[in-house]
């Protein structure tokens, strides 16, 4: 298992659409400089390590001209892929994790287990088409890409919620959470 002092990883992650780098501290206290692009996108992901008190530098170049799709998948396999690195052989953790987070009316569960075997079932309802700049299909392929990098197991179902922006973020929030309980140790 990487130390407990030194579960952090630096990902660069180079495709014809998008260059991204970013910089994770496992045992952070929440702290994000986000910068993708796409402010409903940069705003999940701050959250997503304010739950889980992550430290995250995360920036992208992609091809927005074109539209979202790219920047948040390849963002959610980058994030993935340093958390895979920051966790090392995993032994020694928890790892399993669960939270359930409300905001405001929506209430979302992020069930993992970083049992090295990617798998994602997401459960969210959006009303609309997007949140701002970004697609709200695409906040389920980021989560599904994240399991991906990570090489974890992922369940988010949505218990209740009308309001696609408490949606996207209160499952975001609820995977953080999730992980940083299971990311400790055993």
């Amino acid at each position: 298992m990487s130390e407990l002092n030194d579960r952090r990883a630096e990902v660069t992650r180079e495709t014809a659409e998008t260059s991204i780098r970013v910089a994770l501290n496992v045992d952070g206290t929440g702290r994000a400089e986000v910068a993708t692009g796409i402010g409903f996108f940069d705003h999940m992901l701050t959250a997503f390590a304010r739950h889980g008190r992550f430290d995250l530098v995360l920036s992208c170049e992609g091809d927005l001209q074109v539209d979202a799709h790219h920047t948040m998948e390849d963002c959610g396999i980058a994030l993935g892929a340093a958390f895979d690195r920051a966790l090392g052989d995993r032994a020694g953790l928890v790892r399993m994790g669960d939270s359930t987070v409300p905001l405001d009316e929506a209430l979302v569960q992020a069930v993992v287990d970083l049992s090295g075997r990617p798998f994602a079932a997401i459960g969210l309802d959006f009303v609309g088409e997007r949140i701002g700049e970004a697609p709200t299909e695409m906040v389920a392929h980021v989560l599904q890409s994240f399991s991906v990098g990570a090489r974890l197991t992922l369940h988010v179902r949505q218990l209740a919620g009308a309001n696609d922006h408490h949606i996207a973020e209160a499952a975001m929030k609820a995977l953080g959470r999730a992980l940083d309980a299971a990311t400790r140790p055993d």
